[in-house]
């Protein structure tokens, strides 16, 4: 049996918010829309009355997306450990880039703070090679890593 991520989801509080900082910093792009609501997502969640809006942020020719709910019922309640990197569960979210100084120098000058400034892996990732990288917060406090790989993760 042959598997693949399809995509990734992140819950938001507010949709446009979101949308514009994954696009604006991240530099995806708005795919797919819908709002989901009646029987059929209410049995997957087991959420009764649900109603949310879903926008789909897309990179370019990658097969994974980015899936953005915003609940508008019943609402959820942010739970400020899950933000933590050493939670159980899903933690983080990583993106990768040829530039992590200019994107990190985007994101400091929108009012985004990193927790540091890029680190560099004392080691060869797999086949990837040496990595550089960073994490920080999205509106909703979901933290992400933005990563760059090989010669250029040396630079900076």
């Amino acid at each position: 049996m042959k598997i693949a991520i399809d995509h990734i989801n992140i819950v938001v509080s507010d949709m446009e918010k979101s949308v514009a900082f994954y696009a604006t910093l991240l530099g995806l792009e708005r795919g797919f829309e819908a709002l989901l609501e009646g029987a059929w997502i209410e049995t997957v969640t087991g959420l009764p009355n649900l109603q949310a809006k879903c926008v789909f942020m897309e990179a370019g020719g990658a097969a994974v997306r980015l899936e953005l709910l915003q609940y508008l019922t019943p609402e959820g309640v942010a739970l400020p450990p899950n933000s933590l990197p050493n939670t159980p569960g899903l933690r983080h979210l990583a993106f990768t880039v040829e530039d992590i100084d200019a994107l990190v120098a985007r994101l400091r000058a929108t009012g985004v703070v990193p927790l540091s400034d890029p680190v560099t892996v004392p080691f060869a990732v797999g086949t990837m090679g040496r990595k550089r990288l960073c994490y920080f917060y999205d509106p909703d406090g979901t933290l992400l890593e933005v990563a760059a790989y090989g010669d250029s993760a040396l630079t900076g």
